[in-house]
């Protein structure tokens, strides 16, 4: 999808949405942070369909390593290609619209209990498939997973960490303040996991249920989702016989001065619908959905 020119007003990771209803200029102001404005939502998907696809990616396809990660991050691509108002941001109390669909994720070098943790960031395309998905992120994590400092928020936060306490805070409060009118150097913004359209946890890998987490008032990150452990279900159907299903929970964090309830609601249910036929990911959408001016 062809990008649109940089206008007045507009920040050099996001375009200003510029004809949204008044209310909507009103909410940033009234609710000043992403958590005095986070919505909670949880879901359920049933994992017959989707853990046949996956045996058939990893089988058949050889795609090693596929899994209900990179199920959900294509879907939600896949979402945000035809609901791109999912891809907006507060920043400076203006709404923005992302250059990108960028995917902030937590990568452990090892699973050991004190394993040197870092962050990826990988970047999307309204168009692409489930295929684009999993190589960028494999790739992504493949770096990330290697020993010692590998991404840029590894040489940057190993910088930081020898300054004083109080000239640290300084720091951070400078650039939150240069964020704000949209001039934070660049590199700090590569570096910046809380500079994204989602970020994304896999509790699963723990054995627990996902939790709602908390959005990050630093950054432009408008929705955090997580997804938990499968669970096991022996539902009663109406004939009186018993069916064993197997389920995965996910909880949805988001910010909800990017959109109105309705455009929420309905985006839920089409993630859900794209989970329930994750076969629509294997191509390409037919139309990306351009989001307002």
């Amino acid at each position: 999808m062809q990008k649109r020119k940089k206008r007045l007003g507009d920040r050099y990771d996001g375009r200003k949405i510029r004809t949204l209803p008044p209310m909507d200029y009103v909410a940033p102001f009234i609710m000043k942070t992403r958590n005095d404005a986070s919505n909670l939502f949880g879901g359920s998907a049933e994992l017959g369909r989707i853990e046949n696809y996956i045996r058939e990616k990893r089988k058949e396809e050889g795609l090693d390593g596929f899994g209900f990660m990179h199920v959900i991050v294509a879907a939600y691509v896949r979402l945000i290609s035809q609901k791109p108002g999912l891809n907006r941001f507060i920043a400076g109390q203006r709404i923005y619209q992302h250059e990108d669909i960028t995917l902030s994720m937590m990568v452990k070098k090892s699973m050991e209990l004190n394993a040197q943790e870092t962050a990826i960031k990988v970047v999307f395309q309204p168009e692409d498939s489930i295929y684009e998905v999993y190589h960028r992120m494999e790739d992504a994590i493949a770096v990330a997973r290697q020993e010692g400092d590998t991404t840029i928020l590894d040489f940057v936060a190993r910088g930081l960490v020898w300054m004083p306490n109080i000239l640290f805070r300084a720091f951070v409060s400078f650039i939150s303040l240069l964020d704000y009118f949209g001039i934070m150097p660049k590199i700090l913004y590569q570096a910046s996991c809380f500079h994204c359209s989602i970020f994304i946890t896999n509790l699963g890998s723990l054995g627990i249920p996902p939790v709602y987490h908390h959005l990050y008032n630093f950054g432009t990150c408008p929705a955090f989702i997580a997804f938990g452990a499968k669970r096991t279900v022996y539902e009663t159907q109406k004939d009186g016989s018993v069916e064993k299903h197997r389920y995965i929970d996910y909880k949805f964090t988001s910010d909800e001065r990017i959109c109105d309830g309705h455009y929420f609601a309905t985006a839920f249910k089409d993630f859900e619908q794209l989970l329930r036929h994750p076969e629509v990911l294997d191509k390409p959408p037919e139309t990306v959905v351009e989001d307002i001016d």
